[in-house]
């Protein structure tokens, strides 16, 4: 039951056919419901009141005929008066024995001289009518239940006075059964659902060849989409025909086709900057050794200087260093960029690692007054990485923890699970805004361009981070609130390349 449910649910989310033609038939269903509901309650009203009229014109023709009957028997004595009264009454009660039209109840003064067609009892009738026949009052009638044939059915109670010389005062009731209304009305409901049911299916029939010429055009639009957007540029859709659909077809085609140009142009432009930056970075490394190799001559010799040039050689070795940090990211970028870079794993003790790392920034730290605090597990944490990469991420990170810090302290903090292992690095500076956990990442961005930079920094280290982090199969993640520092945290499986399935540690700010 819960995966019909799902299925239906899942249908019902992912087809706008299905949708359409469910909807319809909703709302078909409603109307038709209430036209049916409508139709058999004024057919049902129509055949009573018909049925009202015909009855009280027969009771009163039953009237008449007992009244005309008695007239000549005035002057009789009481004795033949009563038994000429039952003639009359039998006649009358043969009168609606055909096809069960109705039954007669003739009440005296006493239950003694009640007549009554076979089966009828004076209990059949309502008490409500019978006090309501008072003298001078007009014929009157109620619903209820009549016998018919052994069984009880509704029927309509029409009663009337009759007054009989030298007898007194008699109540003279027809009871009509309404059986035949009854079966009417049945038949009529049973038509109308029948009919019902009928024009909702043909409906939905309609309604889901009509949504199906409309869909098809869009599913077949959507699919071709989604080929696009795995790359198929090539993908576009058969157009037929000059109507609207059609020309949402020949639109779709000729924004693919704009599409594929852009896209085209951009990857070229990309190629050409990719292979742009690389040969600099490769030319550009010839004629920085020649400028580095005389560059350190000056830098040695600059005790033997006047104070200015021995400033201008230890700026000028400072920048070179720079320069050549920056070649190297660029080279290396450019690998990545290429998908030239490759991953050769090993066996490697992470704490360790991080411990390396850590005593290699400590001058730094020092300099920015900075401590550096390390959480480890109680146990060694071994994974299949290669360390000379990790070692840059962890150290890009620290650095730039350090750099951000505003001389509060650092902490790297190391957590495994059977499959994965994490670092993650906080510091308590400026802290990342709102929309700039994934900025970070981006190439030579920098969160307050107007802040003077004092260490390093190419603008390279974190995107060459994340790319180092995505070729062991990881995460590089950010995340932070202004002036409440940020924290960096890098997700690796325990074996490079192998899907992540859990996180050691929440990435919160």
């Amino acid at each position: 039951m819960l995966h019909a449910g799902r299925t239906a649910s899942s249908r019902w989310r992912g087809s706008l056919q299905t949708r359409v033609v469910v909807s319809t038939l909703v709302v078909s269903s409603v109307v038709v419901a209430l036209f049916a509901s409508l139709l058999l309650d004024s057919v049902g009203r129509g055949l009573v009141e018909a049925k009202t009229r015909v009855s009280l014109g027969e009771a009163r023709a039953g009237l008449a005929f007992v009244e005309t009957s008695l007239d000549a028997a005035q002057d009789e004595p009481a004795d033949v008066q009563e038994f000429r009264l039952q003639d009359v009454f039998q006649r009358l009660a043969s009168r609606g024995s055909p096809g069960n039209a109705y039954l007669v109840l003739l009440v005296g003064p006493s239950q003694r001289n009640a007549f009554a067609s076979p089966g009828l009892a004076t209990t059949d009738v309502p008490p409500d009518l019978a006090a309501r026949l008072v003298p001078g009052s007009a014929s009157a009638y109620a619903f209820a239940d009549v016998p018919v044939d052994g069984r009880r059915d509704r029927g309509l109670v029409v009663g009337s006075l009759l007054t009989v010389p030298s007898l007194g005062e008699y109540r003279l009731y027809h009871l009509f059964p309404l059986t035949s209304e009854r079966e009417t009305q049945a038949l009529v409901r049973r038509t109308a659902t029948l009919a019902g049911l009928l024009l909702v299916g043909l409906l939905a029939l309609i309604t889901g060849l009509v949504a199906r010429q409309v869909v098809t055009p869009v599913r077949m639009a959507a699919r071709t989409a989604e080929r696009l957007a795995t790359g198929l540029l090539d993908e576009r859709l058969h157009v037929q025909g000059e109507d609207e659909i059609a020309r949402l077809g020949s639109s779709f085609n000729s924004m693919a086709e704009a599409l594929q140009r852009q896209i085209r142009q951009l990857e070229d432009l990309s190629r050409v900057q990719r292979r742009f930056v690389a040969d600099v970075s490769h030319e550009l490394r010839t004629p920085l050794t020649t400028v580095r190799m005389a560059a350190d001559v000056l830098f040695d010799g600059r005790r033997d200087y006047p104070h200015s040039a021995a400033r201008a050689a230890e700026l000028l070795q400072a920048e070179l260093d720079r320069f050549e940090n920056l070649l190297v990211d660029l080279l290396e970028i450019s690998r990545h960029d290429a998908g030239a870079a490759d991953l050769d794993p090993s066996p490697a003790e992470l704490g360790t690692l991080l411990r390396r790392t850590l005593a290699a920034a400590q001058p730094l730290a020092t300099r920015r007054g900075s401590s550096l605090e390390l959480v480890l597990p109680s146990g060694a944490v071994v994974a299949s990485i290669e360390p000379l990469r990790i070692e840059r991420v962890v150290r890009n990170l620290v650095v730039n923890a350090i750099e951000h810090g505003e001389g509060r302290p650092v902490v790297v903090e190391l957590s495994e699970t059977e499959s994965a292992v994490s670092v993650c690095v906080r510091d308590h500076g400026v802290g990342l805004a709102p929309g700039q956990a994934e900025l970070v990442f981006n190439r030579f961005w920098r969160g307050d361009p107007s802040r003077a930079r004092t260490t390093g920094g190419t603008g390279l280290g974190l995107a060459i981070a994340r790319e180092d982090v995505r070729l062991h199969g990881g995460w590089l993640q950010a995340a932070g609130a202004p002036g409440r520092g940020s924290v960096f945290r890098m997700l690796l499986p325990r074996h490079a390349g192998h899907p992540l399935t859990e996180t050691p540690l929440v990435l919160h700010s």
